[in-house]
C-alpha cells in the first residue's frame, strides 16, 4: 500500500491543479515526502518527495527556471507542483521540453491554493499508510518471535517471510553459506557458493543502497547475473555481522516499488528474528563441533586409556567407533598465496580460510554420504584430519573412490586450491585410530617429497621410503652413507653439475648410455665424462652390482635425510 501523485491529484483541494508534463506517469510515482523548497536545492530534497514552489527565487529567468527545475530532478523527486499567480504566471517551453525529456511531472496549481493545506493532505494519509503498515508489521513480527519462542527450525521461518514479502530469500551466514537448503536446488546451492568464493557475496561496501533516503540505508544492492540482489545484514549485539538476509527480486520489479515502507519494516524484524536463531544454532554447533573435534584429536594422538572410555564418547557425539576407519590426513598447501591473489582491503586471512576450509568440509561430507561411509572430521594445525568407515579388507580402494570424490567435487568448486593428501592403513582396536594417524602423516610427508604436493600416498605403498627412514637414523649407516655421497654433494655444490643427478637417471635406465643421454639432454661424450667423475670421485665402479647398489641406497638414504630436515624447518 502507497500513496501515489495520482492519489494526491484526486484531493478535492487539487481539483484545479493541472498536469503540465509527465501525465502518464501519475500512478507510476509514489509518495513518501512532502515539503516546500525554494531556489537553492542543493540536497534537501529526497526521493519520491512532492516538492511544492513558488519558483521566487528565479526572477523570471529562464535558465536559472531551468536549473531549479534540474535539480529537482537530479533529487529522484516524484513531483514539482508550482503556485501560479504571483511569481510565475506559466511554465517556460525550455522548462517543459527539459521536463518532458526526463519523464517528469510538472504539476501547476492556482495562487489561492495554500501549501499547508496540501501538505496536511498528504500528511494525514501518509501518517494512515505508516500507521496501517507498523500494525501489520507489527503482527509479523509476533508471528516471527513465536516461532522463535517454538524453537522453530529455519525453514518455517524463511516461508513466513518469503509470503509477507512476496519474494524468495537466501539466509546465510557471515562468509556467505546458506543455512537453509531444502528450498534450493543443488545447482543454485553451487551456483551460489561460486558467487561467495568469487567475492561477489556477500557484499561488504560500506556504502548504503540508496544514500537520500534513510529508509534504505541498511540495504546494499547488487546485480547477479542480471536479477537485482537486496543485501541486509544480520546483526550480533556488538554490530558485527553474523549473517546476512538477501532478497532476490523479480525481473520486473524495481527497488523503489519494492520497498515499501511495510517491507521494509518486516524485513529489519526478520533479520532480528534471523539474527535470535543464528546465534542460538552457532552457540549449539560450535559446541557441538568443539567436543567433536576434540574427540577426533584424541582419538589420533592415542589419549583414551580404554576402548570403553572411547567408545562412550563417541556414542554421546553421534559416532560409532565400532566401525573400521582409516585415517587420511590432508594438508591444503596454498591458501595464503591464492588470498594474497583475491586478497579484498575488508576481508582477513582467518576469515577467508574459515570460510573456505568450510566448503572443503562440505564437500568431504557430501562425498562420505555418497558412498554411504560415516566419516569423522577436524580441522587443526592447517591439518584435514578425516578419519573414513571402510569395509572389509579393502580400506585402501575405499579410501581411493572417496579421495577421487572429494577431488572431482573440489576441482569444480575450488579449482585453484591444492591439497596434499596421505592415507594411513586400518589399524585394530581403539590403538589403531592413533596408528592410522601416525601413517597417514608419514604416507603425507613421504609423498610430498617423491611426488610432489597436490598428491597422494598410501602409507603400505612406502615401504621402501620407511626402510631408508631409519637407515638414515642409524648412526653406522650415517657415516658409510655420507663418506660415500659427500664428494659428489660437494663436487656438485663447486661446479654445479649435478652428478647425482645424472647417477640417478643412468641407474633408472639401467645402465643404457644412450637412454640416459637422451632423458637428460645430453651429449654422449658429456654423460661419459660425468659417468667417470663419479666413478673417480667416490672410488666405486659403476660396472659393479655392489657398488652400484651402494651408490645409490647412499643416494635415497640422503635425500631422505635432507628431506626430513626441510620437513622439520
Amino acid at each position: 500500500m502507497s500513496l501515489t501523485i495520482q492519489d494526491v491529484l484526486n484531493y478535492d483541494i487539487m481539483k484545479n491543479g493541472r498536469i503540465i508534463t509527465g501525465k502518464d506517469f501519475a500512478e507510476e510515482r509514489h509518495v513518501q515526502w512532502i515539503s516546500v523548497i525554494e531556489m537553492p536545492v542543493e540536497n534537501f530534497v529526497r526521493k519520491n518527495e512532492v516538492v511544492l514552489s513558488t519558483a521566487i527565487g528565479c526572477n523570471q529567468d529562464v535558465e536559472l527556471f531551468k536549473q531549479f527545475v534540474q535539480d529537482i530532478i537530479d533529487s529522484d523527486a516524484s513531483a514539482l507542483m508550482i503556485a501560479l499567480g504571483r511569481y510565475i504566471f506559466d511554465i517556460p517551453k525550455e522548462v517543459i521540453e527539459l521536463a518532458e525529456m526526463n519523464n517528469f511531472m510538472i504539476i501547476v496549481i492556482p495562487w489561492e491554493i495554500r501549501f499547508a493545506s496540501i501538505i496536511e493532505e498528504v500528511m494525514r494519509e501518509l501518517n494512515g499508510i505508516q500507521y496501517q503498515e507498523r500494525e501489520r508489521s507489527e503482527k509479523v513480527q509476533q508471528e516471527l518471535l513465536k516461532l522463535i519462542l517454538k524453537e522453530t527450525d529455519l525453514k518455517h521461518i524463511s516461508k513466513l517471510i518469503q509470503r509477507h514479502i512476496g519474494c524468495p530469500i537466501i539466509i546465510t551466514d557471515r562468509s556467505g553459506s546458506i543455512q537453509e537448503k531444502r528450498n534450493h536446488t543443488k545447482e543454485f546451492i553451487n551456483k551460489w557458493k561460486n558467487y561467495v568464493l568469487q567475492g561477489i557475496l556477500p557484499s561488504r561496501k560500506e556504502t548504503s543502497l540508496i544514500t537520500r533516503d534513510p529508509m534504505f540505508q541498511k540495504f546494499q544492492m547488487m546485480k547477479v547475473e542480471d536479477q537485482t540482489v537486496l543485501q541486509l545484514p544480520v546483526l550480533q549485539v556488538s554490530g558485527d555481522a553474523q549473517g546476512y538476509l538477501f532478497v532476490m527480486l523479480s525481473p520486473n520489479t524495481s527497488v523503489e516499488s519494492f520497498l515499501t515502507q511495510f517491507r521494509v519494516n518486516v524485513l529489519e524484524h526478520s533479520a532480528t528474528t534471523i539474527a535470535l536463531w543464528l546465534s542460538r544454532k552457532n552457540a549449539i554447533e560450535e559446541t557441538k563441533m568443539r567436543l567433536r573435534s576434540d574427540f577426533v584429536q584424541e582419538l589420533a594422538k592415542g589419549e583414551f586409556v580404554s576402548y570403553e572410555q572411547a567408545n562412550s564418547r563417541a556414542k554421546l557425539l553421534g559416532y560409532n567407533i565400532k566401525h573400521p576407519f582409516v585415517c587420511i590426513v590432508g594438508l591444503p598447501e596454498n591458501m595464503k598465496g591464492l588470498f594474497r591473489k583475491r586478497k579484498k582491503d575488508y576481508d582477513s586471512f582467518e576469515h577467508w580460510l574459515e570460510s573456505m576450509i568450510l566448503y572443503i568440509e562440505e564437500e568431504i561430507y557430501y562425498a562420505a554420504q555418497s558412498l554411504k561411509r560415516e566419516v569423522m572430521m577436524t580441522y587443526q594445525g592447517e591439518q584435514l584430519l578425516i578419519y573414513l568407515e571402510v569395509q572389509g579388507q579393502i580400506e585402501n580402494e575405499n579410501a581411493t573412490n572417496f579421495l577421487d570424490l572429494v577431488e572431482r567435487r573440489l576441482r569444480n568448486l575450488l579449482p585453484d586450491v591444492v591439497i596434499s593428501w596421505g592415507v594411513g592403513n586400518y589399524g585394530e582396536d581403539y590403538k589403531g585410530f592413533s596408528e592410522s594417524y601416525q601413517n597417514a602423516n608419514v604416507a603425507l610427508n613421504i609423498g610430498r617429497r617423491k611426488k610432489g604436493i597436490g598428491n597422494r600416498m598410501m602409507y603400505e605403498n612406502t615401504r621402501v621410503d620407511r626402510v631408508l627412514l631409519n637407515l638414515a637414523k642409524n648412526q653406522d649407516m650415517k657415516e658409510v652413507i655420507m663418506s660415500t655421497i659427500n664428494p659428489l654433494v660437494q663436487y656438485d655444490e663447486q661446479r654445479n653439475m649435478d652428478l647425482i643427478g645424472t647417477f640417478s637417471a643412468y641407474n633408472q635406465s639401467h645402465g643404457n648410455v644412450s637412454q640416459t643421454a637422451r632423458s637428460l639432454n645430453l651429449h654422449r661424450q658429456s654423460l661419459l665424462y660425468r659417468l667417470r667423475k663419479i666413478e673417480s670421485l667416490t672410488g666405486l665402479s659403476l660396472i659393479d652390482p655392489d657398488d652400484l647398489f651402494l651408490l645409490d641406497l647412499s643416494i635415497k638414504t640422503w635425500k631422505i635425510g635432507v628431506s626430513e630436515k626441510i620437513a622439520g624447518q
